[in-house]
C-alpha cells in the first residue's frame, strides 16, 4: 500500500476516512519532493540524475517520479507528436526515449497545460518504468516502483497460538508465529516451517512480486489453491519472513487463540497497477 495505491487514505478503496464537516473532492492528487537523488538508465545510458525528483501519488496508481528537464539528457527525448488528456492535469506530451541503438515508443511525458495549483509539475518528464531498463535512488536499484515513503512494514514475534485447519486436518500450529503489519492492510501471520505439516503443501508453479518483500512462492493446500505463500529468501529489511509461510484465511481455516480468522477489508492484495504490470520479469531483468 502507499499513500494513493491499495486501500491508502487517497486511493478509491481507502478503509479510513478523513474527518471533515465537508466532503473531499472524489479524486485528491498529492505531490510533494522526494528528498532522495534518482536515476533513471537506459540502454547503458543514464539518462535522468537527479535531487529535485517530485513525487505525484494519484488515486488508484503507484507513486511516479517526475524529473526536472534540466537534470534529464534532452537528446534521448524524441517528440512523438502524440498528445493525451489526464482528467486533472491537463494535456499530457508524449515522447519516445531513444539511447544507443534503441528507442522505446511513448516512454515518457509530460504535462504541459496544468492547471495553477499543479504548477509543482510544470517542466517536468516522468518515464514509463517497464519501459526504462532501470530506476536507482543512488546506487541501489528500486524495483517494482518509485518508492512510496508512506508504505510502512512493523513485523513482531507473539506467544499468541495460531492453528491452521483444512476439515479435519491440522495443517500448522504454532504457539510462536510472527505477525506482520503493512500499511493499510490488515495484519498477516506468519509460521516457521518446524510447526507445518509441509506434506500438505503442494508447490505451485507461479511467483509474483512485491516491491517492499521480494518474490513470493505459492502452495495449494488440498482442493484450496494459493491457500499459503512464503517469501524464500525476503528482502533484508523484512527477512524475519523469510521461508515462513502465511495462510489465507478465506481458503482453509486459520484460528487465532481459538477463534477463526476471516478475510478482513485490506486483505485483498491488487497484484497490478493500472498504469503499468507489476511480475517477476523486473526482477530477473538484473
Amino acid at each position: 500500500m502507499g499513500l494513493s495505491w491499495q486501500q491508502g487514505p487517497l486511493s478509491a478503496g481507502a478503509i479510513g476516512h478523513f474527518l471533515t464537516p465537508e466532503p473531499l473532492p472524489e479524486r485528491l492528487l498529492f505531490a510533494e519532493r522526494l528528498r532522495r537523488r534518482m536515476r533513471v538508465r537506459f540502454d547503458d545510458t543514464w539518462i535522468a540524475d537527479s535531487e529535485n525528483v517530485v513525487l505525484l501519488h494519484e488515486p488508484g496508481r503507484y507513486p511516479v517520479a517526475y524529473f526536472p528537464r534540466e537534470d534529464v539528457n534532452e537528446q534521448t527525448l524524441v517528440t512523438s507528436g502524440k498528445v493525451t488528456h489526464h482528467k486533472d492535469l491537463g494535456d499530457t506530451a508524449w515522447y519516445a526515449v531513444h539511447a544507443g541503438g534503441r528507442t522505446a515508443e511513448r516512454a515518457a511525458w509530460e504535462f504541459t497545460a496544468l492547471p495553477k495549483h499543479a504548477a509543482e509539475l510544470q517542466g517536468r518528464i516522468a518515464f514509463a518504468w517497464r519501459a526504462m531498463d532501470a530506476f536507482y535512488e543512488e546506487d541501489e536499484r528500486i524495483l517494482g516502483h518509485a518508492a512510496d515513503p508512506y508504505h510502512r512494514i512493523d513485523i513482531r514475534t507473539t506467544s499468541r497460538t495460531l492453528e491452521v485447519r483444512l476439515g479435519d486436518a491440522v495443517i500448522a500450529r504454532s504457539e510462536h508465529p510472527v505477525v506482520l503489519f503493512e500499511s493499510g492492510f490488515a495484519p498477516r501471520w506468519y509460521v516457521p516451517r518446524a510447526d507445518i505439516d509441509e506434506t500438505r503443501l503442494r508447490p505451485v508453479d507461479d511467483r509474483t512480486f512485491c516491491p517492499y518483500k521480494g518474490l513470493c512462492d505459492y502452495y495449494d493446500i488440498g482442493d484450496a489453491r494459493r491457500a499459503a505463500w512464503t517469501y524464500r529468501d525476503a528482502y533484508r529489511e523484512v527477512d524475519r519472513i523469510s521461508d515462513l509461510v502465511s495462510f489465507e484465511p478465506d481458503k482453509v481455516e486459520v484460528y487465532l487463540d481459538g477463534t477463526r480468522l476471516h478475510l478482513e477489508p485490506g486483505q485483498n492484495v491488487i497484484a497490478h497497477g493500472v498504469d503499468r504490470g507489476l511480475d517477476v520479469d523486473e526482477v530477473k531483468a538484473g
